[in-house]
């Protein structure tokens, strides 16, 4: 297990520019009007457009109309979609089918069924487990992870959910044997709603980092 990291809800242009000098894995954009990180009509196109292929943008969307999400895409040069809401396995499929990477985010409990998750196996390149909340993400709770022995593997995942500077040594103790693609940190490393705390988030990237070279050597 070789887990990657994802810094979801930027939108300050500055701040993502400061997050993309730690050379995250992935970077997600919010597109939903609720959401207090929306990302709107503030991104800098061509600071976008400019990301390095190692970091991959990741336009985040909540029962979001084809033809907005498809907008964004091609506005942004988005390189993957993360549907976070109610979306259907046809309207994934529908996405894919243009060549776009998707991911689907599913609400986790002590029940989950998992399930719900076998008719999005083959639309679907990732799935995402968060906690479920009052909010669709960014409720800064974690679900009890043990749950993910649960799951059959049969699609790469991210963790989210309430992920803080404090769970590197926790973060380490997953078992290896689940597909774990990426960890997802979001409001545990802000100074307020979309702003990322820029030494927060490099601690962790640092820590992290530090102890998957310890795992392999």
């Amino acid at each position: 297990m070789n887990p990657k990291i994802k810094v979801c809800g930027m939108r300050e242009n500055a701040n993502i520019q400061q997050i993309l000098d730690l050379k995250p894995d992935y970077m997600g954009f919010i597109f939903q009007e609720k959401s207090p990180r929306f990302a709107g009509e503030i991104l800098d196109e061509e600071l976008l457009k400019s990301f390095p292929k190692t970091t991959k943008k990741v336009g985040v969307f909540v029962n979001a109309h084809i033809d907005l999400i498809l907008r964004n895409v091609k506005k942004y040069n988005l390189d993957i979609v993360q549907l976070h809401g109610d979306e259907s396995p046809e309207m994934c499929r529908n996405i894919r089918s243009r060549g776009v990477t998707i991911i689907k985010a599913f609400p986790m409990e002590n029940d989950f069924k998992f399930n719900r998750l076998n008719n999005f196996k083959t639309p679907c390149d990732y799935f995402l487990f968060d906690t479920k909340g009052h909010n669709y993400g960014g409720n800064g709770i974690q679900f009890d992870w043990d749950i993910l022995q649960n799951y059959d593997n049969s699609r790469p995942f991210f963790l989210s959910g309430g992920i803080s500077l404090d769970d590197v040594e926790k973060l380490k103790k997953i078992p290896s044997d689940l597909n774990l693609h990426a960890f997802d940190i979001n409001s545990k490393f802000e100074d307020e709603p979309g702003f990322k705390n820029v030494e927060m988030v490099k601690t962790f990237i640092n820590n992290f980092r530090n102890i998957l070279h310890e795992t392999t050597v």
